[in-house]
């Protein structure tokens, strides 16, 4: 099953609530173009966030910050790179740049948006709001933490998914190499002694047979599915098709279920935590989710507020979310603290998603030994049945 992992930073395509003035994406070709910022890691982002955070904390302008910034991510961090190219590293040089953008009088919020292909919407409302709060350093902090949890919880379930998927696959070869080169020269031997095999042995054969007969086409069959499965997720009726299905796998399902839950919790509420208003960032939040079918509950509770309920209640209404959810939000709510609360749901979820990761990889591995060991077996008593039948014979 492909993994859909949510593009961290730069496909949230919403309005962004910055300052009034209209800014434009660099278009200078000498300037770091959307594949090279594409290739700029979440991890190496996240980390320059944090960076330029502990910096603002520290009582440093934000220009002389941006500076310093620029020249740690160009120092190398290994010797061995000094012998490199001296060109800027894409990183350092968008951070030139938007230190000159700030130095020249616009805000760090209307800098960080001339680079789309780097910083979301997300990264720059929050931005935004931190700069209209004066407190930019802690809203800085944030969005790395928000960043680095999104990371984890993504490379945590891709391991427990990969893992398996791995070891199907090698076991898979492995028996189809058996099937179409060891089993037809050993069983070739029997079938010309003109004996009646055991049962066992006569289903190895036809399946070998099959094996060689059909596995081009088996392949060609199972390439044409997965372009299907990529060609329907590309439409949105599709998507929303492929989606629930995924919500209703055994296993995989529930935890990618709290994995949607934790992203979106923990989005809004450090949205709402950094000062945007709570429509806005309901609206950001709903272009994070990656589940079609979880973005558009998100969709129905921000028109659910905007008629006038509240969040609790509109969360409820959807009936997707557990009620655990829902309470926690009620909770918040009467407390007049309800990113918080928002926030705890999230760390709850992060907690569940990486414990049913480790069972899930503790349960799978040992299944799919079983099973590889159990093929294996079947194939080797059916080409010695024929043998014993035979000393016996003699």
């Amino acid at each position: 099953m492909p993994i859909l992992e949510p593009p961290l930073l730069n496909d949230i395509d919403v309005d962004v609530v910055t300052h009034p003035r209209m800014v434009q994406p660099h278009t200078d070709p000498k300037k770091p173009g959307p594949e090279t910022l594409h290739r700029i890691g979440t991890k190496e982002l996240c980390r320059m966030t944090r960076q330029l955070s502990a910096l603002l904390h520290a009582g440093m302008p934000l220009v002389p910050a941006l500076t310093a910034l620029a020249e740690q991510l160009q120092s190398p961090t290994n010797p061995q790179t000094q012998s490199r190219s001296q060109s800027k590293r894409p990183l350092a040089a968008v951070i030139e740049e938007v230190r000159d953008d700030v130095n020249e009088g616009g805000s760090l919020a209307e800098a960080l948006q001339r680079h789309p292909g780097l910083f979301s919407p997300l990264f720059v409302s929050m931005v935004s709001a931190g700069e209209s709060s004066g407190a930019l350093e802690e809203v800085l902090a944030r969005v790395a933490d928000i960043l680095e949890k999104r990371v984890q919880l993504a490379d945590k379930v891709k391991g427990a998914i990969a893992y398996p998927a791995m070891m199907t696959f090698v076991a898979t070869s492995v028996v189809i190499f058996l099937l179409s080169y060891v089993v037809p020269g050993i069983t070739r031997l029997f079938a010309e002694m003109n004996r009646q095999l055991p049962w066992p042995t006569r289903f190895l054969i036809a399946v070998s047979d099959f094996t060689r007969g059909y596995l081009i086409v088996i392949i060609g069959l199972l390439c044409a599915a997965v372009i299907a499965v990529a060609a329907l997720h590309k439409s949105l009726e599709g998507k929303a098709r492929l989606d629930r299905v995924i919500l209703r796998l055994p296993l995989f399902g529930p935890l990618l279920f709290r994995l949607e839950l934790a992203r979106l919790t923990r989005t809004l509420g450090a949205l709402m935590k950094s000062g945007l208003p709570v429509m806005t960032a309901m609206e950001i939040t709903q272009r994070v989710i990656q589940n079609s079918l979880i973005a558009q509950a998100m969709g129905d509770i921000r028109d659910s507020v905007q008629k006038g309920d509240n969040v609790a209640d509109a969360v409820r209404t959807t009936g997707l979310f557990p009620p655990v959810v829902y309470h926690l939000i009620a909770t918040g709510q009467m407390s007049g603290n309800i990113e918080d609360g928002l926030i705890e749901i999230a760390e709850m979820y992060d907690v569940e998603v990486q414990t049913a990761v480790r069972t899930l990889t503790s349960l799978l591995e040992p299944v799919i030994l079983l099973v590889m060991g159990g093929v294996v077996a079947f194939i080797v008593l059916a080409i010695l049945l024929p043998v014993f039948e035979i000393n016996q014979a003699l």
